[in-house]
């Protein structure tokens, strides 16, 4: 009777034993496998040219056509594309409704607390859309707080809110936007006087209806921790997908040192010193605020 119980007791033990191995072995597998086998879910903030679905479901801009690339590289060919609004993109990396996020998301020390970011993929500037004549005359984030008149739209979750507080423009003076998309009937509607983003969004909103908006030109970049503005985007992950965020370096690392990655840069619009810009900098630095 002792030696059936004792038998049971080692039996159990090493039951409990292979069955601990075994979890540890699928956690240490983790993205990168499961992403090879089972495919990849990314999230896409709807912001062209950075990333954005496209009509068949699929997705377009400067991170999901690097993305492509890289994942490829790395054996990974079934992709799922979310869209999704941008302030969404962090939340949905850290729940694990997503993956990957790919929008040229601004990589910034308190976004470096909740996710892991990659390599830097791209760098661009900041511009103000206005209706056409540009009424108020706002030629920069400067212009917005003397004039306590004009409403600044800023999309909901944007890097642009920093910089606006940051510039002493008031919250009274701020209108949060669901998307960049939302800007030119708000500008319409003169809900908004303003809309702050990046260059190239501005730029791209303003293709859309150019008899009624356009950018504001000339444009002084705002100030940023003592610094002219310059943003640097990369993909995001959870921090827990180590294995995957260091195959992912690699292979983009690869990707950049090949015509393909400046030219689709390029193509979207961004300047050569733009590309220059993005090779420059380090992950890290940036999350550390350096």
């Amino acid at each position: 009777m002792y030696r059936n119980t004792l038998l049971k007791r080692v039996f159990g033990v090493a039951a409990s034993a292979m069955l601990a191995f075994a979890s540890t072995s699928v956690f240490a597998e983790g993205l990168l496998e499961k992403a090879r086998s089972q495919g990849i879910t990314i999230g896409v903030g709807n912001d062209i040219p950075y990333g954005y679905i496209t009509p068949d479901g699929g997705a377009a801009g400067i991170s999901p056509d690097v993305a492509k690339k890289v994942l490829n590289g790395m054996g990974i060919t079934k992709i799922r594309w979310k869209g999704m609004p941008f302030g969404q993109l962090i939340p949905a990396v850290k729940s694990g409704r997503i993956d990957l996020a790919a929008t040229s998301q601004n990589v910034l020390p308190e976004r470096c607390k909740q996710v892991a970011f990659s390599r830097v993929n791209s760098s661009y500037g900041e511009g103000l859309l206005v209706l056409k004549g540009n009424p108020y005359k706002i030629h920069s984030y400067t212009d917005i707080k003397n004039n306590p008149q004009v409403k600044l739209g800023i999309m909901t979750g944007a890097d642009e809110l920093n910089f606006a507080q940051a510039t002493g423009i008031p919250q009274s003076q701020i209108v949060l936007v669901h998307s960049n998309a939302d800007s030119i009937p708000a500008l319409l509607s003169h809900r908004i006087d303003a809309l702050a983003a990046t260059g190239l969004s501005v730029y791209e909103i303003a293709k859309k209806a150019p008899s009624k908006v356009e950018r504001a030109e000339p444009f002084t970049q705002p100030m940023f921790h003592g610094k002219p503005t310059r943003s640097y985007g990369a993909f995001s992950m959870r921090k827990s997908d180590v294995a995957f965020l260091k195959a992912f370096n690699a292979e983009l690392d690869k990707v950049q040192k090949t015509p393909f990655w400046a030219n689709t840069l390029e193509h979207y619009g961004l300047s050569k010193e733009d590309v220059q810009a993005a090779r420059a900098v380090r992950t890290a630095d940036l999350c550390r605020g350096e």
